[in-house]
């Protein structure tokens, strides 16, 4: 017994220990890192780095502009979250058959996701600006839109992540729990919120989860679209601000702070996500 629990733990450490490692190298170190630099006055051209406590981080909260990008961020994730679970878990609804023009659409939906962000902000600044085919009410000129304009791109993006997850999990519920609701009269809206969306919690929580983040750390979209405009930071990110401040405004200790700042909301929220979601998962 004792031999068989040695190898199994050199056999799980032979494999995980390369993976925990990269890991924490690309990911943990980094983001240790500029943690630190936020409490630090850190700039390229200064000769010498200073520790300064909180003092970044007073700076930053008494930044109107900070304020301002973080609620353009809050508007992105709340949409970026809302249309796509929304829109996703209808058109998988629509698309949830085996024959073959049904697989040929889902392959058509989840196409957007594999682009990246460059390339999909490039195809539709093409489209949207001056000139271009849709341009009607200057979708990226006009400041009152500009923020929609790049949100509802995003929500475009992220469509075939969703739908194909809630594929995956309409695949997993058992026919005959509809073929029972059936029998007993049931119709489609009553099997629905009965029988479908309970069973596709787990769904909800994945889908959930990675818009909530992927909300929170836009930047490509913005940086092709508007470079933060049109005027002054209306469609700028706390991402976006993030990477002005510090690579162009040599300010990386502040830059630091407000990474830091964004961590923790990123990790604040997606837990209070998680924890309610999961408890549906539980309960139901």
């Amino acid at each position: 017994m004792r031999r068989s629990s040695s190898r199994s733990v050199r056999e799980f450490a032979g494999f995980a220990l390369p993976g925990l490692f990269l890991y924490g190298l690309l990911v943990l170190v980094p983001i240790g890192w500029t943690v630190v630099l936020g409490f630090t006055d850190r700039n390229r051209f200064a000769a010498a780095t200073h520790w300064v406590g909180f003092d970044q981080f007073q700076r930053l909260f008494a930044d109107d502009q900070f304020w301002l990008v973080l609620k353009n961020t809050f508007v992105v994730t709340a949409i970026v979250v809302v249309v796509p679970n929304a829109l996703g878990l209808a058109i998988a609804l629509l698309l949830n058959s085996n024959t073959l023009l049904y697989r040929l659409l889902r392959s058509v939906f989840f196409t957007p996701v594999i682009l990246s962000g460059i390339v999909v902000s490039v195809i539709w600044q093409s489209m949207l600006r001056p000139g271009g085919v849709l341009d009607q009410v200057g979708w990226l000129s006009d400041p009152s839109i500009a923020l929609y304009s790049i949100s509802g791109i995003i929500c475009w993006q992220m469509l075939g992540f969703c739908v194909v997850v809630y594929l995956a999990g309409l695949n997993g519920v058992p026919r005959e729990l509809y073929e029972a609701a059936i029998v007993d009269g049931a119709g489609w809206w009553r099997r629905f919120g009965s029988i479908t969306w309970p069973m596709i919690a787990s769904a909800v929580t994945i889908n959930t989860v990675m818009l909530l983040i992927s909300g929170f750390k836009v930047y490509e979209h913005i940086l092709v679209l508007t470079n933060g405009g049109p005027g002054r930071n209306t469609t700028a990110s706390i991402a976006f601000d993030v990477i002005e401040k510090g690579v162009r405004g040599d300010r990386i200790g502040f830059a630091a702070a407000e990474a830091t700042v964004m961590l923790a909301i990123i990790v604040a929220l997606s837990g209070v996500v998680l924890r309610v979601l999961r408890r549906r998962e539980v309960h139901l």
